[in-house]
């Protein structure tokens, strides 16, 4: 973690764009020069050390001690860059001429305290160099020293590791649990096929805890697995292993399966050899490996070239975390990847009683608390053996509900939670220095919250965990810093977006407890306000408040703090910190949901500002004094109130992200359900701006011809559309390359969109809704190779839609609404071919709908809502195989009434869709039933 705050600091440094000006003050940058090449030099050190300050006071002092002199540093380089910005011209002048006669006293006062500043974070750098060097390491010696410690450190862990994992081979099949149906289906895949099927393998993968060593072992050992192999291995690979020893171990294994000596040339043969006899050996033979514990694809690249991939049957079977890894090593055999799910609540209960009780049955007056705390577990059957032991030393009900309180606590406190933590905190070890702040600073999130993918990334950018590589833009990165947490199995995916994405994430609760623990300890990463917290650092550079400010110190000193977030304050909370006047280097303001009616003034002096959220909050307007924030990257202001924007946005030049715009529905219009702002003239000067929605366009003032010089643009949203401005709009759109959503809504639902001029629209565009009347379907539809999601509302086609869209190859969702006035509807044959959903809604003329055999093999949902004349189910509807729910809503009664009839042949054709449900509106409430 010290090392990406120093490094941030360096790259910092580099681009600073006040560089010269800085170079110019006499004395000031010999000082920056000697901190930085300091800090060049620690950082080499530093990754080292962060892998063993966990077991070394020293070095957890020292780490701390390097973090508070970057940001001191950057703290210092932010209040210059806000002195030049206040005053450029006279600061400039007087630097080149460097005269005190021709400076301000103000200006002369601004540089004399830098100067000081600068002068005592070098001489603490000097200190804490030279005494780190005095009193523990020493030239040389310094690194074998420490190369030696973390060798033994590392053995320890891993042998206290292989320890644990021997433990869990030992366990009794009787006393687990939920694992039968996990160990039949890999057998099956194991076994299946027979002779000749060649190499396979089969992954299992999962986070740390979820007894995949444990269920390997189960099928390892099973009777029918045994009698089906010839030959058996069991490698533990773990972090440190060293191929050549994997290798021997696999000989030894496979010599005293035939009761055989291992030859004596194994002890002194090199890797290559190894492999060609291992290979020989199992050329004519079925085989199983299992390689338990696999971190990365260095070891299975290291192994599977041993493998031979004969007539016989070979069967690798691999736990992982990594899901990356699982998923490659099963690519090239065509095997399967398994992925090991948390237990259900009744498994989970079942585990819980028979470590817990004696008996194996709770007691009543402890099942209500017994609940919360295994609700903490999440399914994790570690988590609940480790609180089981815990609990069973528990007498009464006081005592579990302080177990329970401070569960967090207990982590950290008590040595019965070792196994547990150690084994968790194995993933975050494991994680390069860019990912670990990302995954520690997503402790700022209350427990169980929902964190949105696109949310988290702004949030990253702006704290400076992200930065641009190559032509990936920051996003792009940030977004594979996600998914590689994912992939790591460290953060839980909570749901997806059409096209795979992460939507939304979290973090399990037991691990979530962990990074907690180190942001507000050594890390010194996040101060967290809530109900259990109740120390706080002597710094506090970030500032979550879940709930309630009553636990923030009123006198608290918070002028290094950089990031203030809340979350779910109560209606009579006000946020007092931010007239104190002391947070002017603030650069993360995120105070989504928060009773706020009027912005204090004190925020548009926030210079220093990279992300501002007033999502969710009851503000109205934004002042002009809004230009001031000129480092701005983010002005999140969804489902605020705010309906227009002062011309001074425009001096925003950093800006990347402008959301503003809220959805309510309104029973008597619904096509007026987006409620954008009114942007104003010269948005070109946003440059950098990658998402913009929803601009209110009806008084037209040249916004849309303006949009197409925003080259950058991923996702832009319109609204209030007229049918003379679309040649414009379409002008504007083909200069977008870079656009991946598009968002256009008429000013009426009988205005006309008008986009037929357009001839090469964006070949990226991923999601298209269009929303207004169109005269006919765009032909450039058709050629939107990339389009994922589609949605027409209010267009009133006369002519079938579909002959433009069944071709798309990239198509997983579709939704009509008063698209299509035609009676009938056709899904040719080999169309549609990745269709996920289906939606149509209030096509009033629609009678008949036809699915050929081969039309949308993947569909899984589809919706038929208000079609009022429709006379049947659609016919062939029998074909779509994999159609996993039909929804219905306010139908024809004759069309119901066919349904219910059980022996009839509407019926019959839909006796293979799982779930088929009904919706109808009857004594001004809805109901619903299953068909």
């Amino acid at each position: 973690m010290a090392e990406s705050v120093v490094t941030f600091l360096l790259n910092k440094l580099a681009t600073l764009p006040q560089l010269e000006q800085l170079k110019l003050l006499r004395g000031v940058w010999g000082d920056v020069e000697y901190i930085r090449d300091e800090l060049e030099r620690m950082k080499a050190f530093l990754r080292v050390a962060d892998a063993m300050e966990e077991s070394d006071e020293e070095l957890k002092v020292w780490v701390r001690q390097v973090s508070d002199v970057a940001y001191d540093t950057e703290d210092v380089l932010d209040e210059f860059s806000h002195h030049l910005a206040v005053h450029p011209q006279q600061e400039w002048f007087c630097c080149w001429l460097d005269m005190i006669s021709f400076c301000t006293p103000s200006n002369w006062t601004n540089r004399l305290r830098i100067a000081y500043k600068m002068q005592g974070i070098k001489s603490r750098v000097i200190n804490i160099s030279e005494g780190h060097r005095r009193y523990r390491y020493r030239s040389d010696v310094a690194r074998q020293e420490c190369s030696s410690s973390i060798t033994t450190a590392a053995t320890n862990i891993h042998a206290r590791n292989i320890e644990r994992r021997g433990d869990a081979l030992l366990l009794d099949e009787a006393e687990l649990v939920g694992i039968n149906q996990h160990k039949s289906l890999l057998i099956e895949c194991l076994v299946k096929g027979g002779c000749g099927a060649g190499l396979k393998v089969v992954s299992v993968v999962g986070m740390g805890g979820l007894g995949k060593t444990t269920l390997v072992k189960k099928v390892y050992d099973d009777i029918e697995v045994r009698k089906h192999f010839e030959s058996h291995m069991w490698i533990t690979v773990s972090q440190s292993f060293k191929t050549e020893e994997l290798l021997k171990d696999m000989i030894r294994q496979l010599y005293d399966g035939i009761r055989q000596p291992v030859p004596n040339s194994v002890d002194m043969g090199s890797s290559q050899m190894l492999k060609a006899s291992i290979k020989d050996f199992l050329q004519q033979r079925r085989y199983l490996l299992i390689l338990d514990d696999v971190w990365d694809l260095h070891a299975w690249e290291a192994l599977k070239y041993t493998l031979p991939n004969c007539n016989c049957d070979g069967r690798v079977l691999l736990t992982t975390r990594n899901v990356d890894t699982a998923s490659t090593a099963c690519k090239e055999s065509h095997g399967n990847v398994y992925t090991l799910k948390p237990l259900s609540q009744e498994e989970s209960w079942t585990l819980f009683c028979k470590k817990t009780f004696p008996a194996e049955s709770c007691p009543s007056y402890l099942e209500g608390i017994s609940k919360c705390i295994l609700q903490r577990c999440e399914g994790l059957p570690l988590a609940i053996v480790a609180v089981s032991g815990v609990l069973s030393t528990k007498d009464g009900i006081d005592e579990w509900e302080s177990v329970y309180r401070s569960l967090g606590a207990e982590l950290e406190g008590n040595n019965k939670f070792d196994s547990l933590k150690e084994i968790l905190l194995l993933s975050y070890n494991d994680l390069p220095y860019y990912l670990k702040s990302c995954f520690l600073y997503m402790s700022i999130f209350p427990e169980d919250y929902l964190i949105r993918r696109m949310r988290l990334i702004r949030l990253w950018m702006a704290e400076g965990f992200v930065e641009a590589k190559g032509r990936k833009t920051q996003e792009e990165v940030g977004e594979g810093y996600l998914n590689e947490l994912v992939n790591r199995s460290l953060v839980q995916v909570a749901t997806r977006t059409r096209n795979g994405r992460v939507s939304t994430c979290r973090v399990h609760d037991l691990l979530r407890e962990i990074i907690v623990s180190k942001s507000r300890g050594g890390q010194n990463l996040v101060a967290i306000a809530n109900e259990e917290n109740v120390r706080w650092p002597e710094k506090i550079r970030r500032l979550a408040v879940h709930k309630t400010l009553e636990n923030v110190p009123q006198d608290m000193e918070l002028g290094q703090l950089r990031s203030l977030l809340m979350f779910s304050l109560p209606s009579g909370d006000c946020i007092p910190t931010l007239s104190s006047g002391g947070l002017r280097l603030l650069k993360v303001l995120d105070l989504q949901g928060a009773p706020l009616e009027i912005i204090p003034n004190e925020v548009w002096n926030l210079f220093n500002l990279r992300y501002l959220s007033l999502s969710r909050t009851k503000v109205k307007v934004i002042p002009s004094s809004i230009g001031k924030l000129q480092n701005l990257e983010t002005l999140d202001l969804k489902h605020s109130y705010v309906t227009e924007l002062p011309a001074e946005i425009l001096m925003l030049h950093q800006l990347r992200h402008l959301l503003l715009y809220r959805y309510e529905k309104q029973t008597s219009s619904p096509f007026h359900s987006t409620y954008g702002f009114k942007a104003p003239q010269g948005m070109q000067a946003l440059s950098f701006l990658q998402k913009l929605c929803f601009v209110d366009v009806e008084e037209g003032n040249g916004v849309i011809s303006e949009v197409g010089h925003l080259k950058q643009l991923r996702k832009l949203g319109i609204i209030k559309l007229r049918k003379e401005d679309g040649m414009n709009l379409c002008s504007s759109i083909e200069k977008l390359s870079n656009l991946r959503s598009l968002d256009v809504t008429s000013i009426q639902d009988d205005e006309m969109i008008d986009l037929q001029c357009m001839s090469s629209p964006p070949r990226f565009l991923q999601r298209l809704w269009l929303q207004g009347r169109l005269e006919k379907m765009p032909h450039w539809i058709s050629s939107l190779d990339n389009l994922v999601k589609l949605r027409l509302r209010w267009s009133r086609l006369r002519d079938d839609p579909l002959v433009l869209l069944q071709a798309l190859p990239s198509l997983v969702e579709l939704q009509l609404r008063h698209a299509y006035e035609g009676e009938s509807l056709c899904f040719k044959s080999a169309g549609f071919l990745r269709l996920n959903i289906l939606h149509f809604h209030k096509l009033e003329r629609l009678r008949r709908v036809t699915v050929e055999d081969g039309a949308m093999p993947r569909l899984e949902r589809l919706g038929i809502f208000y079609c009022k004349l429709l006379e049947k189910v659609p016919q062939g509807i029998q074909f779509l195989t994999q159609l996993k729910s039909l929804d219905l809503a306010e139908m024809p009664n004759e069309f119901i009434g066919k349904l219910q009839d059980r022996s009839g042949e509407d019926y019959s054709v839909i006796e293979h869709i799982p779930d088929v449900r009904y919706t109808y509106w009857v004594n001004n409430q809805w109901k619903q039933y299953r068909l």
